[in-house]
């Protein structure tokens, strides 16, 4: 028994036939090569999007290393200039200390000449009277210093630097100081009229010590200058020469 569709009507294809004919159509296709010209372009598209994502990866990844590379290169940079500028303060340092010693140095040289110089016990003076001289006016007939032209009231220096061991009356020297010199001889300085300093006291040169006076046994106001080996009367020795021994022109 035969059956027959109805003319004008048209019924969907059973799902077995609509799978048949996709299989066989696959299937032409596959053969006439219809799917590996159409597939082509469709994986060639893929595969240029995929290309130009790892172009933009690898250009992304170019840009954050150029980044790095300045930074890297920036740092660099500040960490030189760092050092130089460190360089340079210590240099500058070293400098400002070398100058600083050489300026200390040259200043405690100066002192010691200071210290160690002579100078005239009156300034602007003269020898009016000189060594061993002879008259009734001295006990031992002779003149045991030199005396130095002043009028009362003229200041009296230390000719240097020493210790004062003796201050006050010295019987016909009058006021009188004694200082003890730092090279061992002894300085006299009789007749003042005032005493400014008192034993024990340390004094440099050109310090000013008293006042000339006329004091004690003389004829009239000057200032008598004695230099000696000892503290004691009787151990003079030629002050012209002991000053000029030490640079005091007289």
């Amino acid at each position: 028994m035969a059956f027959t569709c109805a003319t004008g009507k048209h019924r969907r294809p059973s799902r077995m036939r609509r799978t048949t004919t996709n299989a066989v159509g696959v299937a032409a296709l596959t053969t006439t090569g219809v799917i590996g010209t159409l597939a082509a372009p469709a994986f060639a598209a893929g595969h240029a999007v995929e290309e130009t994502g790892l172009l933009q990866a690898v250009t992304l990844g170019d840009s954050v290393a150029a980044k790095i590379d300045a930074q890297a290169a920036a740092q660099k940079q500040a960490a030189e200039q760092k050092k130089a500028a460190e360089a340079a303060r210590r240099q500058a340092a070293e400098k400002a200390r070398k100058e600083r010693e050489a300026k200390e140095r040259a200043a405690r040289e100066a002192e010691r000449e200071r210290l160690n110089a002579y100078v005239a016990p009156v300034l602007h003076s003269y020898v009016s009277t000189g060594y061993k001289s002879g008259g009734s006016l001295w006990s031992s007939g002779a003149h045991t210093g030199i005396d130095f032209h002043a009028g009362t009231g003229t200041p009296v220096h230390a000719v240097g630097s020493g210790t004062v061991v003796e201050t006050g009356w010295g019987g016909a020297y009058g006021n009188q100081i004694v200082i003890k010199m730092n090279d061992g001889t002894y300085t006299q300085y009789g007749h003042l009229s005032y005493i400014g300093v008192s034993v024990g006291q340390s004094v440099t040169p050109g310090r000013q010590i008293g006042l000339s006076g006329a004091t004690g046994n003389t004829t009239g106001p000057h200032l008598h200058f004695e230099a000696r080996t000892s503290q004691e009367y009787g151990s003079d020795i030629d002050p012209v020469a002991y000053l000029r021994s030490h640079g005091v022109n007289v």
